[in-house]
């Protein structure tokens, strides 16, 4: 009697176990449910403001249309020849280029260098320093930024012609945003001043995180500065190099502001870029369909820069 009630019990308790276990997995599945969800309303949002306008500039781009009277004309690919044979495309195409190269050169390898001097000070209070004055003009807006070169490349007015005069270099002295040679240069200064700080600051950041033990070991082997730089410092700051990589270029096909700003483009079309040459022929000209065929070159562009670059950076990376 007493193995058949102790049986009777411990069946008891498996049943009543298993009872138990219903309303936790329905528990469990409503929870899940309920994550799928929030994360379906996320990507419902990014699709629609993120993915829908791309394919739908896509589809803009294969039209004629008209803002003021709302007529729609299919046209195919007629925006895109026409694009092939504009001029003013291959001189912004040239500028959007010209504009990443030496946005690289400084804002990534030349940043990267300065951060490694930075943090090579012993003072942590010299760190600080350096790196809140490196840092201010990034905090100031593009605008602004723009504003201020606009004066100081003034010929009459200007700070860097008057500095020239004064230094007796006066046969460089020129309407640096007057003339079709110089503009789109002194736009491109003008943008590595102002973004030279935050590059710094991120390698700075990336700098931090490699281990002094690395360091420490090199210097017992008789490593000097360079040998430290190019094989500690570098291979282990390569993610961050890749994805300022990917940015600088990114924003060099996407920039606006600072040629709006300074130029809106002229002399005679010489610093137009893609954005500037698209926002004319979409917002001033109303011709919506190229405007569109441009920005699908741009993200084309983009896509295929930064797509690359993080397929270099995975097969270069470097684990501790």
């Amino acid at each position: 009697m007493a193995r058949t009630s102790d049986t009777i019990e411990s069946g008891a308790v498996v049943h009543g176990a298993a009872r138990s276990q219903r309303p936790r997995s329905l528990r469990v599945r409503f929870g899940n449910l309920l994550s799928f969800r929030w994360a379906a309303a996320a990507l419902i949002l990014i699709g629609w403001f993120v993915y829908y306008p791309i394919v739908d500039n896509f589809i803009v781009s294969t039209t004629d249309q008209d803002i003021y009277t709302g007529e729609v004309t299919n046209v195919g690919l007629a925006n895109y020849d026409r694009l092939l044979h504009d001029p003013v495309v291959l001189v912004a195409l040239w500028n959007n280029c010209l504009y990443a190269v030496i946005s690289v050169v400084f804002q990534v390898f030349g940043a990267f260098l300065l951060a490694a001097i930075i943090e090579d000070l012993r003072s942590e209070r010299w760190r600080r320093l350096w790196r809140a004055l490196y840092f201010v003009p990034s905090a100031i807006s593009i605008t602004v930024t723009g504003l201020l070169f606009y004066f100081i490349y003034q010929p009459q007015i200007g700070l860097l012609d008057a500095v020239l005069s004064r230094a007796g270099l006066s046969q460089f002295v020129m309407p640096w945003l007057g003339n079709e040679h110089t503009a789109i240069y002194a736009i491109i200064a003008m943008s590595q001043w102002q973004g030279f700080g935050y590059s710094t600051l991120l390698f700075a950041i990336a700098i931090q995180k490699i281990p002094r033990d690395l360091h420490d070991a090199a210097t017992i082997d008789g490593a000097g500065p360079l040998r430290h730089l190019w094989s500690i410092t570098f291979p282990l700051t390569r993610e961050m190099t890749g994805l300022m990589i990917i940015v600088t270029i990114a924003g060099a096909f996407q920039v606006f502001n600072e040629v709006m700003v300074m130029t809106a483009g002229g002399p005679n079309n010489s610093s137009q870029v893609l954005g500037t040459w698209l926002y004319q022929k979409a917002f001033i000209e109303d011709n919506f369909g190229y405007g569109a065929a441009i920005a699908a070159v741009i993200f084309v562009l983009t896509m295929l820069t930064g797509a690359a670059q993080l397929w270099y950076t995975k097969r270069r990376r470097v684990q501790l």
